[in-house]
C-alpha cells in the first residue's frame, strides 16, 4: 500500500481494520502541503490500541488517558520545510467518536490525520480561538477530499 516517493507511511498495530485507503491520507498531506506553502518530509501514522496510546500518552506527556492523536514533530526547522513526524491514533476511540458525532468511520479516521498534519505544522487548539481555526481547517481539507 506505501507510495515508495511519498512522505506519508501508515501503520497499523491495533488490530483493527482502517476505512481508508492510504491514496487517501496522502491526498490531504498533499493538499495541506500545497495550501500551507510547507513540506512534509516525512510523517508516519501509526494506529494503535488503547493500551497504546495510553501508555504514550502518560510516558511523553504525563496524562494517563485514552486520546484520539498525539503528534510528535521531530525535526527543528522554523521554516516549515522539512517537516518529519509521527501520528499516534487510537483506532478504538476514533471510531467511538465517529458514532458520537453521528460521522462515518472513514471521515472521522480522516480529520483525525488531518488534524495531526496541522499540528505538525504548528497549529495549536488550547485555546477556543485554536480550536475553532483548526476544525475550520479540518472541515476545509475534508472538503476538499470530498470533491476530489
Amino acid at each position: 500500500m506505501e507510495t515508495p516517493d511519498h512522505p506519508l507511511q501508515l501503520f497499523n498495530t491495533s488490530g483493527l481494520e482502517l476505512p481508508f485507503k492510504e491514496s487517501e491520507a496522502a491526498f490531504l498531506l498533499d493538499v495541506i502541503r500545497e495550501h500551507q506553502s510547507c513540506n512534509y518530509s516525512f510523517v508516519e501514522v501509526v494506529f494503535v490500541d488503547e493500551k497504546e496510546i495510553v501508555r504514550i500518552n502518560k510516558e511523553f506527556l504525563g496524562r494517563d488517558y485514552v486520546t484520539d492523536i498525539i503528534s510528535f514533530r521531530y525535526d527543528e526547522d522554523t521554516t516549515n520545510m522539512e517537516i518529519e513526524g509521527t501520528l499516534y491514533c487510537c483506532t478504538s476511540r476514533i471510531q467511538e467518536q465517529a458514532k458520537e458525532y453521528c460521522d462515518s468511520e472513514k471521515q472521522e479516521f480522516l480529520r483525525i490525520i488531518v488534524h495531526g498534519l496541522i499540528h505538525l505544522i504548528g497549529y495549536d487548539d488550547q485555546t477556543p480561538e485554536e480550536k475553532a481555526e483548526m476544525t475550520r481547517l479540518e472541515n476545509h481539507y475534508l472538503k476538499m477530499h470530498l470533491d476530489s
